[in-house]
């Protein structure tokens, strides 16, 4: 497992307490380098939605406990954050929870002269993705061709 894996499921184990005390969602836990600098990103999410006031308390608390078991090597900068309006599919419950819903498809490598698609959510499996596209066809892509996947939203 490479070091980044390794400090994002840790990082979930002590997220996870915290999580179910507070009838929380950890949407997603991403340990990723921008512009020289190392991030350690939660997205949490509740029914609702989350506020301020539910980040910060999150935040304080992983802090603390990170701060204890100190087990990241680099610098890092924390943050606790709702996933947004934008948010990204990847685990089975992000999919069985969008079913029926508009979703926006970028994918790798142009498919059919195009790499971006909106439809709604058809039906997935660990290895496929299908939308339902205006027209009424479905289009069934490869997870593995999906560069992101995430809910749509106009404005």
């Amino acid at each position: 497992m490479a070091k980044r894996e390794a400090y994002e499921q840790k990082t979930e184990e002590i997220l996870l307490p915290i999580m179910e005390r507070n009838g929380f969602e950890l949407v997603d836990v991403e340990y990723v380098k921008e512009g020289g600098n190392w991030y350690l990103r939660a997205y949490i999410d509740k029914p609702g939605g989350i506020n301020v006031d539910d980040c910060e308390m999150v935040s304080r608390e992983l802090s603390d406990i990170l701060d204890e078991k100190d087990f990241i090597d680099e610098a890092y900068i924390l943050e606790v954050s709702s996933p947004g309006l934008g948010r990204p599919l990847k685990k089975e419950k992000d999919f069985k929870r969008s079913l029926g819903q508009e979703v926006d498809v970028r994918t790798y490598r142009m498919v059919d002269k195009r790499k971006e698609f909106t439809g709604i959510l058809k039906d997935y499996d660990k290895d496929t993705v299908t939308i339902e596209m205006e027209d009424g066809s479905l289009k069934t892509f490869e997870k593995g061709d999906i560069a992101l996947i995430r809910l749509s939203f106009d404005f």
